[in-house]
């Protein structure tokens, strides 16, 4: 386990912004959401998330060829599967005060969210994982999450 001060810090602003971005449009906005994401991201996210690249660095090793680069990009996408989508979105309602919202319906919303979103997550996490040095991983994964967030409220006003 690795203290990275910058992931910390670099987690906490970025899924914050994108969040509150999307809290604006959906015009959901509260400081509880905008802190309590902040603080998640700061502490579980930016942890979790880095550890978890750092498994797919030793369970599949950098090597030529597209076999184990596809690999190491599903494997980043089977991270942020349907189960991590709907906690993502407990922590929303959670920070928001929403606890009423917190239901099972979470899990097939966060299941579509995920299944549409797939081809793109892919190609990201295949750019994350095979092309960025380790030390910028999270950090892109995390700006990919704000706009995801972003698109996320904007889908859910179409």
């Amino acid at each position: 386990m690795r203290f990275n001060y910058r992931n910390h810090v670099r987690g906490s602003l970025i899924y914050a912004a994108g969040d509150t971005a999307a809290a604006l449009l959906q015009h959901d906005f509260s400081w509880s959401r905008l802190l309590g994401i902040a603080f998640i991201a700061g502490t579980i996210y930016a942890w979790e998330v880095p550890t978890y690249f750092r498994w797919i660095d030793h369970r599949v090793p950098h090597r030529p060829g597209w076999t184990a680069q596809l690999r190491r990009a599903s494997l980043a996408l089977a991270y942020f599967n349907p189960l991590w989508i709907a906690r993502h979105f407990v922590f929303i309602r959670l920070c928001s005060g929403q606890l009423d919202q917190i239901t099972w319906d979470l899990l097939p919303m966060a299941a579509r969210s995920f299944l549409l979103n797939a081809p793109v997550s892919l190609l990201v996490n295949y750019y994350i994982q095979n092309k960025l040095p380790a030390d910028r991983r999270f950090l892109v994964s995390a700006l990919f999450s704000g706009v995801m967030a972003v698109y996320y409220a904007l889908s859910a006003n179409w």
